[in-house]
């Protein structure tokens, strides 16, 4: 860390971090989120392929995106899901990890399996954002949370785990979406029936999500490089 000319970080968590872990003043530190590209318009096929994993109900469709491990903590989202009161919503848990046998025993007990849907990986998401009512990332922690951003981009409603960091930052403490205390199920549950019943309108989502593209981050990465090589 002392060596370098510049350090960043991708969220003021992240440099928070840094700084404590080197022993430099944060302000030796500059914040450039993670660029994502615009996503790219998914063909007629996908967004079938999406539709056809979705249960063919008349319900809401909840999504969320992630390895399947104990930092994304989608054993709280199961248990979230639980307590909604509309019982004809259905979850899809896109990603794959050795978490997948204990959530899957997880919503048989629950008494949710036939309203959860294991999607397995997929290397683009950006159909099944776009064929969901609402996304959400119920993680412990994160580096900064591309998933959210990735939600977005689509027009899909957003709610998250506060969790250190990113999520905040990305959603303007609450802006553009809701925010939830980490581990907290009834809190998460209450958030996801709110976005249900009130969705924001996708085009001040989509904005911000273009808040993150990677001109902008080149941008900065220019600047920073144009201010360590004149030593300041």
């Amino acid at each position: 860390y002392r060596l370098a000319d510049a350090r960043v970080g991708v969220s003021k968590g992240v440099v928070e971090d840094s700084a404590q872990l080197s022993g430099l003043a944060i302000g030796a530190f500059d914040v450039i989120h993670n660029p994502l590209p615009e996503p790219a318009i998914p063909s007629k096929e996908a967004v079938a392929d999406a539709e056809a994993l979705w249960p063919m109900k008349p319900g809401k469709r909840i999504l969320t995106v992630g390895s399947l491990k104990a930092q994304k903590n989608q054993a709280l989202l199961l248990q979230a899901f639980a307590r909604l009161e509309a019982n004809d919503a259905c979850l899809m848990l896109l990603g794959i990890g050795r978490q997948e046998t204990a959530l899957r025993e997880l919503a048989a007990d629950l008494g949710i399996e036939d309203r959860v849907v294991f999607a397995g990986f997929r290397p683009d998401p950006t159909p099944f954002y776009l064929t969901a009512d609402l996304f959400v990332l119920s993680s412990d922690y994160e580096g900064f949370g591309n998933v959210i951003v990735e939600a977005l981009a689509c027009g899909t409603p957003v709610v998250s785990t506060d969790c250190p960091s990113g999520p905040a930052e990305i959603l303007d403490n609450g802006r553009y979406g809701r925010l939830v205390k980490v581990g907290n199920a009834d809190g998460l549950s209450a958030a996801m029936v709110r976005a249900l019943q009130s969705p924001e309108g996708s085009e001040p989502l989509m904005q911000r999500a273009a808040d993150f593209r990677p001109d902008i981050a080149a941008g900065y990465y220019l600047q920073l490089m144009q201010s360590a090589a004149r030593g300041g």
